[in-house]
């Protein structure tokens, strides 16, 4: 939900927070009184005063703090524009040389997750490219700046106690708690909240550094995707063909079916044969860019992706790199 940003009352001890929002006000709150707001409520959920003492004086303004954009106008139009963008040949060679780099370590975590390593190493290639991506701002000012913007503050502020809950179990400390502009961290860009929840010590040393640790990221990532139900039996799903008089109505996620009834209805693979002839699983089919566009079946992993980004091009970009991964066999 978006919110308007809320006018603090900063009177007596700073602890109300009215449902006024900023628009609504002629005088605008600081981002020093905001501060001292958060740090009121710190105190109210019980946060240990070592913490706040260590934490609020750091927090400063971060001018360069910026919410995602999930303008779908900015998505290129169709996936035969996407893909090549998003999964250069350049990626391709930088996701298998990191794979050959880290198979010992994937082999493990993998059979540990029940993830197969290919699909690991494409959703860190796609979210971060391997952890490149710039992330090295003070995530506890990021968070508080963005929260203080207004835009999603609710949202920011439950990030930036997640991120302050970090300090105070001990895991990292204010410096070390870096994010991109929009609070995003290491190597899987989690949030602080995904963090808290998914972060993993994948080589055993009591750390979970998904910032410098590749072992740490990777094992975060996979622990990510089991808990979306991730099936190790099963792959992500396929590209098809559908007949010209196909109803592309069907075409939801919302919509199972097995694939002898899609089969019935003259779906078949890209390469025009038969699908598989399996009555244990049912099947969806996606169409992003229409009937016009690439048709795609998709099994119950494919939803795993989608819970990390809930976008049909995020997820197949990381399925095509995932191939893209498999094929040819890395030697």
């Amino acid at each position: 939900m978006v919110l308007g940003k809320q006018i603090l009352a900063l009177a007596c001890c700073l602890s109300l927070w009215p449902t006024t929002t900023m628009a609504q006000s002629d005088t605008q709150v600081s981002f020093s009184d905001y501060v001292a707001a958060l740090k009121q409520e710190a105190m109210d959920k019980g946060f240990g005063q070592q913490t706040i003492d260590a934490v609020f004086p750091k927090i400063k303004m971060f001018k360069k703090a910026q919410a995602a954009n999930n303008n779908p106008a900015e998505v290129p139009i169709t996936l035969e524009t996407y893909l090549p963008q998003v999964v250069p040949q350049s990626k391709v060679d930088l996701a298998r040389a990191f794979y050959k780099q880290h198979d010992a370590e994937l082999e493990i975590i993998g059979k540990r997750y029940g993830v197969q390593p290919r699909f690991i190493v494409a959703l860190l290639g796609i979210e971060s490219n391997f952890g490149q991506s710039p992330a090295n701002y003070p995530v506890l000012s990021v968070t508080a700046s963005l929260a203080y913007e207004g835009h999603r503050e609710a949202y920011f502020r439950k990030e930036f106690f997640a991120a302050l809950k970090i300090v105070e179990q001990g895991e990292s400390s204010f410096a070390q708690l870096k994010s991109n502009s929009m609070g995003a961290m290491g190597k899987p860009l989690f949030l602080p909240s995904a963090y808290l929840t998914y972060a993993q010590d994948g080589d055993g040393d009591g750390k979970k550094d998904i910032w410098g640790n590749s072992s740490d990221a990777l094992a975060s990532v996979a622990y990510y995707l089991q808990q979306s139900g991730w099936k190790a039996s099963e792959t992500w799903g396929r590209q098809v063909w559908v007949p010209k008089q196909f109803e592309p109505t069907v075409a939801s996620l919302s919509i199972k079916k097995s694939f002898n009834e899609w089969q019935a209805m003259g779906v078949r693979r890209f390469d025009g044969s038969d699908l598989p002839k399996r009555e244990d699983m049912q099947i969806s089919m996606v169409m992003p860019d229409g009937i016009s566009g690439r048709k795609y079946l998709v099994y119950d992993n494919y939803r795993g992706l989608l819970q990390w980004n809930a976008s049909d091009y995020f997820a197949i970009s990381v399925t095509y790199l995932s191939e893209r991964i498999k094929y040819p066999p890395i030697i």
